[in-house]
């Protein structure tokens, strides 16, 4: 298959592991240092495109900022001491903007809108609803809204007014489908029916008739079909697929006339796609090798459009203006935290807005990751982001970790990381594993490890081993094991199954009890609920199989030093995980640290929590596996 032409393939690697780059000595910062580094999301241009309305977290916590498009400093419009507020979406034609916010990390989010006066209103009350904002109509008088308010389990499809906020409910999910996209005409929504982790369909359904949703995928064999919206014109469903190949393709299919055709084909998965208010210009991005390559498409002339002057990095977060002559998106690399620009679509000329990297932390200092790959055990090639710290030589061996990605099904990708250049900037080596059943590298490489968790992508990790002690400059005999959710399920099974595979291991919220996290997922995963089962197994008749592979009925065999974070407010890995895997572990004599924060989820929102944690992270290694 021939790759449709990259506009943007915005990573610089450096010099492949073991070259002849030259070591040398850097300063040694602290966790505080590298996570004063601010961190922006979102982009909303205003009615008048004058501002952006932007997430940040330079108070600590994330609030919503007003960023100048000309430039200077953004302006903060929220004043949350606690739970993060994420920017939304400015109203068109005044100052009154929406934002989201849960309660400390419970996930139960809220749709916020602040009022003309600066007073909050939440948009949607009740005590364990969860709601999420769906789009704009196209004339932006009304506004959807997605809540399990009536329904823990499903989402309907809510219709709001943006003079008075009156609503009504225009779609009531009758069950296991969840709403993916709605036309800007109001008229259309697309539903995902999913049905196993390997298959799932896509279903229109016309706002305000009785008739039943009409399949528009239909097929035969196994495909998965994942929706990327509407055109425009309202007149198309957009939508990736895998079932022309082993990458996700873009194809769009016609309400009108049922035809689907082809829009994006590439090496790699297509992972997003979208157009302006009119369609004039086309964005798509391709997830090349853990990198973004982004294309920018002038649909009247054909012609790519080309950005001047950037920087090396990944872009991302494209937002075009509603007047179609601005683009604002988002710029990182693993030296660099993600950066806000702007861009004039006439001349391709991009100003930066933001400047995210702490001005005590210099850039040289920081570490860009290789890719590399290695043979697994069974001469499978797992793919894997490499950093090498800069004193590291065969001279000056250095400890390693292997980095395992939540999931399961995610995948490690380019970018900054403050806990991972922490580490390396304390002198130790990491290579972030995407073992097999990790997304981005086709789904045969992704299905691999389907009901065999615990085995082969463990196998995986500890080969990962093997190749940090091929390397000259790593310490063979000093590597752990480090990762979060999935990734901290694979941390204690390898201290379970495998005990002499690793030095030490850091679990944050990790699955340690399948049998548990299955029964008590959150109540809004129910529409992919079959998705987990068909690759994990369903407790009600896989719990055998389940708790062979669950560490915490293993852990009498761990006998490596653990370290365990946990958020109490977790509702995907409930404490009790953690609280039960410490006190198991402990019974062995083993040396177990154990670090909750009170105030947090799944995943560390508050700054001085995200500090604690690397700082607890690297006191730990240097207590019992740099020594």
């Amino acid at each position: 298959m021939r790759a449709t032409p990259f506009l943007l393939c915005l990573a610089v690697l450096p010099a492949v592991p073991g070259s002849a780059e030259t070591p040398r000595s850097v300063p040694t910062y602290d966790a505080r240092t590298f996570y004063q580094t601010i961190s922006y999301r979102g982009a909303s241009f205003n009615g008048d495109e004058s501002q952006l309305l932007i997430s940040s977290d330079a108070s600590g916590v994330f609030n919503v900022y007003a960023q100048p498009v000309a430039g200077g400093p953004a302006r903060q419009l929220t004043e949350s001491s606690d739970n993060a507020r994420y920017a939304v979406t400015w109203f068109p034609h005044d100052e009154r903007f929406l934002f989201a916010s849960d309660e400390g990390g419970n996930e139960l989010d809220h749709l916020y809108v602040r009022e003309r006066d600066g007073k909050i209103r939440d948009l949607t009350p009740g005590a364990r609803l969860k709601a999420n904002f769906f789009g704009w109509d196209h004339d932006r008088t009304h506004f959807f809204v997605t809540t399990n308010e009536r329904d823990p389990r499903f989402f309907d499809v809510y219709r709001y007014a943006a003079d008075d906020y009156a609503r009504e409910r225009i779609w009531e999910n009758p069950g296991e489908l969840a709403p993916t996209a709605i036309a800007r005409n109001g008229k259309w929504i697309v539903l995902t029916r999913q049905n196993g982790n390997a298959d799932s369909d896509l279903l229109l359904v016309a706002v305000g008739s009785d008739a039943a949703p009409r399949l528009i995928t239909p097929h035969e064999g196994k495909g998965m079909h994942n929706s990327l919206g509407f055109s425009p014109d309202s007149g198309q469903v957009l939508y990736s697929t895998d079932r022309h190949g082993e990458f996700r393709q873009a194809w769009a299919f016609d309400i009108a006339t049922g035809a689907h055709r082809p829009l994006v084909k590439a090496d790699w998965d297509v992972s997003y796609l979208g157009f302006s208010e009119t369609g004039r210009y086309r964005v798509h991005g391709v997830n090349a090798d853990a990198r973004t390559a982004v294309t920018i498409l002038d649909t009247q002339t054909g012609q790519e459009i080309r950005l001047a002057d950037l920087p090396p990095g990944d872009l991302n977060g494209v937002r075009f203006s509603r007047s179609e002559t601005r683009l604002a998106f988002y710029l990182s690399d693993d030296t660099s935290p993600a950066n806000l620009y702007v861009c004039d679509l006439a001349s391709g000329r991009a100003r930066r807005l933001t400047t995210s990297l702490n001005k005590d932390l210099r850039q040289e200092d920081l570490v860009a990751g290789s890719v590399v790959r290695y043979p697994s055990f069974d001469g499978l090639q797992i793919p894997a982001l490499l950093y090498r710290p800069w004193p590291a030589s065969a001279e000056n061996r250095v400890p390693a970790l292997v980095w395992v990605h939540g999931g399961p099904g995610g995948q490690s990708r380019l970018g900054y990381r403050g806990m991972i250049q922490h580490l390396v900037n304390h002198g130790y080596a990491v290579l972030a594993v995407n073992n097999r059943g990790s997304s981005g590298y086709g789904k045969t490489f992704y299905h691999m490890d389907d009901r065999r968790h615990g085995d082969v992508d463990l196998k995986d990790c500890v080969h990962g081993r093997r190749y940090l002690e091929g390397l000259d400059w790593v310490d063979g005999g000093k590597v752990g094991i480090i990762g979060g959710s999935y990734g901290g399920y694979m941390v204690c099974a390898a201290l379970a199954f495998e005990p002499e595979a690793f030095n030490v291991g850091v679990d944050i919220f990790g699955v340690t009890n399948w049998v548990r996290t299955l029964e008590s997922i959150p109540p809004w995963w129910a529409s992919f609920r079959s998705s987990l089962y068909e690759e994990l197994g369903d407790p009600a008749t896989d719990g055998e199989r389940l708790r062979r592979i669950s560490p915490l009925f293993h852990a009498s065999g761990i006998r490596r030093p653990l370290l365990v974070i946990q958020g109490a407010n977790d509702p995907r890995v409930l404490q009790v995980e953690s609280d039960e895997m410490v006190a198991a572990v402990r019974k062995n004599g083993v040396p177990v640290e154990y670090v909750i924060f009170e105030d947090e989820g799944h995943g560390f929102e508050n700054r001085e929590n995200r500090i604690t944690a690397s700082e607890s992270i690297v006191r730990f290694l240097d207590e019992y596996l740099k020594k």
